[in-house]
């Protein structure tokens, strides 16, 4: 693999030994390894190792310089071959997305620190997958950053336990007790508070020694310190160290190591790096602390901004010479166990490989239900290119069922573009929503304005779906809308054609359930069906809106009562709650007895209903498209639309339309002047001529 890490600097630091350690990991693997930072003191320890870096201005807070590096960085990532780009601070990582976005490369982050919640904080949230040293990282990310879980991935860090090398504590004589602090001076350290306890440890401790080793961003800090110390009559105790020093070197020389912070710490490097050294350590209680300190087993815990709690446990130390051995060598085991840079770097490499070869799938269909069945066989198609892909599919709330228990897709998400997300601020939340899924591609099914808006906002990779005038420059991979002849599976096909995907077959499946099998069961056992009848199923109309596509109610009345004279078969009158009104008038015009399905049964139990038919009889509608996913022979009535365009034509589909024998047809208006003249046109002994194989043989073809 080809990785490129980035970061603001090289200086001495938490993460910058960690980029410095991976990288030298990655080497000795194998693998090329890129840094790009504004450079430091530790960019001699990737020229050892034949690491190669980059000298850019990249933690620069600047919109100018964020584009500008951004394409920079794009042209390395070409440059160099990179396969994944692991950034490491806030503003390299929004110029490693856009340059990401750029390449279509894999971009990972990993969370240091403890964020606000700002625009910047959440850019740490934008790759495929966000590595955290902790649980409370974890949690930090997925409730205040919302990042969803399944992007989370919880690598502690590791250490160099061959730098850090243990120190005896059965052979370890001090000159004198020597407590240090370890890290950047800035206030959220809590070096006033570890000051205070040194001046408390003073008065009991009479050959005390205390040591700050680090550096001030803010010189006005730490004159500060300088002044507390002065004041508290600590000038010969304590001493300030550089942070070039070396840290190992400093480690062997303290007898407990201090952490001081007072705010939440994504993990606590140097607190890992003192128990590898055989230094017992005393930490405050916050952040990921607790999951490297068991209190008095590995460590010391002590309450944040409590000097005199930090001095008691410092003096148990002191005081208690097994205690302070037990720490010693707990501590070691536990880095030893847990924490060693082997086991950090290898833990690193299997994310890269999972994220280079899981790829994150979102499939657009916000239609109707009968659309998003017909969707199915792209769905299973897309799996078969992609087996090893999280796909997720977009759907409207009306069809969120017809995915259920689907083999094909990881999960689906529900819009509501009528309620909840209706209106720019929903569209936006909905928006958001898809961005937090990371997705490397979009296929666009519905090839609408609005999903290849969402295909847009979702800032895929690659795009795929119809030019069609219809804000498709919002996509990047397209196919002409030129062959309006096509049946609604093969104009999905030739998306998934431009984008490499072979289409399987044209099968429409659907899953219903145990539970729902059982309530068909129970449903038709309620109405006295006797076993020596037949059912076949027929829907009273299209829609409220679509009145142009309904059949009269008078020949349904009819085709029920002939169906029972002629066949011994009892009719199942289905369709929605809408229809419940509808479905009763017919049954009270026929003297059959229909059964009323009509608003008695959801998608999936519909679906396994319609297995108990011999056919179903339906308009242009959505039952149609359940009854073939429920391999039930289907008369389809059509008028105001064209058959071709929206039926998967099978030898157990049969399509009965005059339109063609009509001027005005097919027209797509949902209300005829003519008062459904084409509909009206297909008789009752058509239709039922038309069911007769089914009837009298109880066999499909």
């Amino acid at each position: 693999m080809n990785i490129l890490q980035t970061l603001p600097s090289l200086d001495v630091g938490g993460v910058e030994t960690g980029t410095i350690d991976l990288a030298k990991y990655l080497v000795a693997k194998g693998h090329k390894t890129i840094t790009v930072s504004s450079g430091g003191r530790l960019v001699r320890e990737l020229d050892k190792i034949g690491a190669r870096h980059y000298n850019l201005p990249v933690g620069k807070k600047s919109l100018f310089n964020i584009i500008k590096m951004a394409g920079k960085l794009a042209e390395i990532i070409k440059r160099e071959d990179i396969d994944i780009v692991h950034a490491r601070s806030r503003v390299p990582a929004l110029i490693a997305y856009l340059a990401c976005k750029k390449t279509n490369r894999v971009f990972i982050t990993t969370a240091h620190g403890y964020y606000k919640k700002h625009f910047l904080s959440l850019v740490m949230g934008w790759g495929r997958y966000v590595i955290v040293a902790s649980n409370i990282m974890a949690k930090h990310m997925v409730h205040d950053l919302g990042v969803p879980h399944d992007r989370i991935r919880l690598i502690p860090r590791g250490v160099d336990l061959s730098k850090f090398r243990f120190r005896d504590p059965s052979i370890f004589r001090p000159q004198a007790f020597t407590i240090g602090m370890v890290s950047r001076i800035t206030q959220l350290k809590g070096h006033a508070d570890f000051i205070k306890a040194v001046s408390i440890l003073s008065r009991q401790i009479p050959d005390l020694k205390a040591v700050i080793v680090g550096s001030a961003p803010k010189e006005k800090y730490k004159e500060d310190l300088d002044l507390l110390i002065r004041r508290l009559g600590l000038s010969e105790t304590i001493k300030f160290i550089p942070a070039t020093q070396d840290v190992p070197e400093v480690m062997r020389g303290l007898d407990v190591l201090v952490s001081a912070t007072i705010t939440p710490e994504a993990f606590g490097r140097v607190i890992m790096e003192a128990q590898a050294s055989g230094v017992p350590v005393v930490s405050t209680k916050v952040g990921g602390v607790v999951d490297i300190i068991e209190d008095n087993s590995t460590g010391l815990l002590c309450m944040s901004q409590n000097p005199k709690d930090m001095a008691e446990k410092v003096m148990r130390l002191y005081k208690d010479k097994a205690l302070w051995t037990s720490l010693a060598n707990e501590g070691r085991r536990y880095v030893e166990a847990n924490l060693n840079l082997e086991k950090m770097a290898e833990k690193t490499i299997g994310v890269y490989e999972e994220a280079l070869k899981v790829q994150n799938i979102l499939v657009i269909k916000i239609s109707a239900i009968g659309d998003v069945i017909l969707s199915i066989p792209s769905l299973k198609a897309i799996r078969a290119k992609f087996p090893d892909a999280r796909i997720k599919v977009l759907v409207g709330v009306q069809a969120r069922e017809v995915l259920d228990r689907c083999p094909y897709i990881n999960d689906i998400i529900v819009c509501d573009l009528k309620g909840r997300d209706k209106g720019l601020a929903g569209f936006w939340r909905l928006a958001e929503e898809l961005r937090k899924n990371c997705f490397d591609i979009t296929i666009d099914l519905q090839n609408n304005k609005k999903s290849h808006l969402l295909a847009a906002l979702s800032l895929a990779g690659l795009r795929y779906g119809y030019e069609n005038k219809k804000l498709s420059f919002l996509l990047n991979k397209t196919v002409k809308d030129d062959a309006p002849y096509l049946d609604p599976l093969e104009h999905q096909f030739r998306t998934l054609r431009l984008a490499g995907i072979k289409p399987i077959d044209k099968v429409l499946e659907l899953w219903p359930s145990e539970a729902d099998e059982r309530h068909v069961q129970k449903f038709l056992e309620e109405n006295w069906l006797k076993e020596e009848q037949g059912l076949v199923g027929i829907n009273v109309r299209a829609s409220l809106r679509w009145v142009a596509k309904n059949w009269p109610a008078s020949y349904i009345a009819e085709l029920s009562d002939r169906l029972a004279r002629e066949f011994n078969i009892r009719v199942v009158l289905t369709g929605t709650r809408e229809d419940i009104e509808f479905a009763d008038r017919i049954a009270k015009a026929a003297k059959s007895k229909p059964i009323i399905a009509a608003g008695k049964t959801n998608i999936m139990e519909l679906a396994s209903l319609m297995k108990h038919f011999r056919v179903y009889l339906t308009p242009d509608s959505a039952p149609l498209h359940v009854a073939s996913a429920s391999g039930t022979p289907v008369i389809a009535l059509f008028g105001p639309t064209e058959p071709d365009k929206h039926v998967v034509r099978t030898n157990d589909c049969v399509v009965l339309c005059k339109s063609d024998e009509m001027k005005c047809g097919p027209c797509y208006k949902p209300v005829c002047i003519k008062k459904n003249a084409c509909m009206k046109q297909i008789t009752v002994s058509e239709v039922l001529e038309a069911m007769k194989d089914y009837l009298v043989n109880e066999v499909r073809r």
